[in-house]
């Protein structure tokens, strides 16, 4: 992925979703709240009238012309509904917001010069609209994958939807995306399935000392294994190559483990710190070291609001939050992440303000 970002454009508007689940309803939402007149489309009676309800758009009346049709539809429809707006709306722009990008252009034959792939990389284990939100796309990364027929401007105005949803663009190719999400998205979630399925016929007394690495490991394992499904089938050429470099990996460490060679397994685990090291940090700048603060909060209306306050009065910026509850107490165990350079300075604050927290 080449990082770059592309001339500024513009969504004039009316822009037409086809298709109002979680990633459908939410740009109409972004689009919505920034003044731009949204039409909905989708087969699904219920999903259009809770979309429409939530003020992501209007029900298509079939009278207007978009200016942009945002297909929005599950990954093995995604082609052959590409193809069918093309030839609809003749003078329309046209993205898709699917997971893969290069299995859609199969099906295009006339007007392939208005489409350009694309794929916000957001989302939720919750699916449908209800699960939408206005705000799912600020500050995150949003492919833009013209192909080689691409108009300049139906890239400048799919760049203007990213943007205008909060989203910061990123020009890429189609191949490019499908092998970068292959191995930052489709194989962890393979990853996450895989452990998942380990616990679901683990006994309950060892189920009760999990704790909060287990549910991070594990938690897009909840996703939609249909929706998965399709995706790992369209994917399946870009996939199998990190998912078999990871068996590998497997087989490697299963070996080290039971010979007991210390120096490959300390290599093996060492290997996956420097790759931790690799994911960029906020804003996609590098990654800067970082550091936990534990803090006991009870369990009780507005603590954990005062807990925020303080830490927001100890003028450390907090990275990031998880909550872990301790099941035979009514307490919870929140970890703030923070700067290395900054954890003391927020502890000190805490504990001065009577925060019991673990160092």
């Amino acid at each position: 992925m080449t990082g770059s970002a592309a001339a500024p454009g513009a969504v004039t508007g009316p822009v037409l979703i086809v298709g109002a689940g979680l990633l459908g309803t939410s740009i109409g939402l972004a689009l919505s709240a920034a003044g731009v007149a949204v039409l909905l489309r989708d087969r699904n009676p219920e999903h259009l009238r809770t979309a429409s309800g939530l003020g992501a758009g209007v029900p298509d009346p079939g009278e207007v012309s978009p200016q942009l049709v945002v297909v929005a539809v599950p990954p093995e429809h995604v082609g052959r509904t590409v193809a069918s707006v093309l030839a609809e709306f003749e003078d329309a722009f046209v993205t898709d917001v699917g997971s893969v990008k290069t299995e859609p252009l199969v099906h295009l034959t006339s007007g392939v010069e208005r489409y350009v792939g694309s794929h916000p990389m957001a989302g939720s284990e919750r699916s449908g609209p209800l699960a939408a939100s206005a705000a799912l796309f600020d500050g995150r990364p949003w492919a833009i994958t013209p192909h080689d027929s691409s108009a300049p401007e139906a890239v400048e105005v799919v760049v203007a939807l990213a943007r205008s949803c909060g989203a910061t663009a990123i020009l890429t190719t189609p191949t490019e995306h499908d092998r970068a999400v292959a191995t930052i998205s489709h194989v962890p979630y393979v990853v996450a399935v895989l452990m998942a399925g380990q616990l679901a016929d683990a006994p309950s007394d060892h189920l009760a000392l999990a704790g909060q690495g287990v549910r991070d490991v594990t938690r897009v394992a909840a996703s939609d294994p249909q929706l998965w499904a399709q995706i790992l089938r369209l994917n399946s050429g870009a996939v199998l190559a990190p998912l078999i470099a990871l068996q590998a990996d497997l087989e490697a460490l299963v070996a080290a483990i039971g010979g007991g060679e210390g120096a490959k397994l300390l290599d093996v685990l060492s290997r996956g710190v420097r790759g931790t090291h690799a994911i960029p940090g906020k804003h996609g700048g590098p990654g800067r070291p970082i550091r936990s603060v534990f803090v006991s909060v009870p369990d009780h209306p507005g603590e954990l609001a005062r807990l925020f306050a303080d830490a927001g009065d100890s003028g450390v910026n907090i990275e990031d939050v998880h909550i872990d509850h301790d099941p035979g107490r009514p307490m919870g165990l929140v970890e703030l992440v923070v700067a290395e350079e900054r954890a003391e300075q927020l502890l000190g604050s805490l504990e001065s303000r009577g925060w019991v927290t673990h160092r």
